[in-house]
C-alpha cells in the first residue's frame, strides 16, 4: 500500500521560515517525479515545486521562486520543501505528490496546513 506522510505544517509569522517532509512507503522511490501543491482556500491546487527521480532537477513556480527549495534524500524515501521569507500568499495546505510519469501513475498526500500570519 503506497502512502505519502507530510509534516512540518503550521503557523508562521511573514518572512519566517518552514520546512515540510513527506516520508513515502510502498513503492520504488527512485522512479518517481516527486511534487509539492497547494490549495487555499476559494482557490484551485497548484503545483509549487517538483523534483525528478534519478536527477533531482527541481523546478518551481514562479511565486515561489528563490523562497522554497525541493530535495529528497532516495535513500530514506523522502522528500522536502525548505520555504523560507514566507508570505501571507503562501498560507495553504500543502500536499506532497507521486507520480510515475513513465506509466501515469500518481499518488497524493492528506495534506498539511500551513499558515502565514501577519
Amino acid at each position: 500500500q503506497v502512502q505519502l506522510v507530510e509534516s512540518g505544517g503550521g503557523l508562521v509569522q511573514v518572512g519566517g521560515s518552514l520546512t515540510l517532509s513527506c516520508a513515502v512507503s510502498g513503492l520504488t522511490f527512485d522512479y518517481w517525479r516527486m511534487s509539492w501543491y497547494r490549495q487555499a482556500p476559494g482557490k484551485e491546487r497548484e503545483l509549487v515545486a517538483s523534483i525528478t527521480g534519478n536527477r533531482g532537477t527541481t523546478n518551481y513556480a514562479e511565486s515561489v521562486e528563490g523562497r522554497f527549495t525541493s530535495s529528497r534524500d532516495n535513500a530514506k524515501k523522502q522528500v522536502i520543501l525548505q520555504m523560507s521569507s514566507l508570505k501571507p500568499e503562501d498560507t495553504a495546505v500543502y500536499y506532497c505528490h507521486a507520480r510515475r510519469v513513465s506509466l501515469g501513475y500518481e499518488h497524493w498526500g492528506q495534506g498539511t496546513q500551513v499558515t502565514v500570519s501577519s
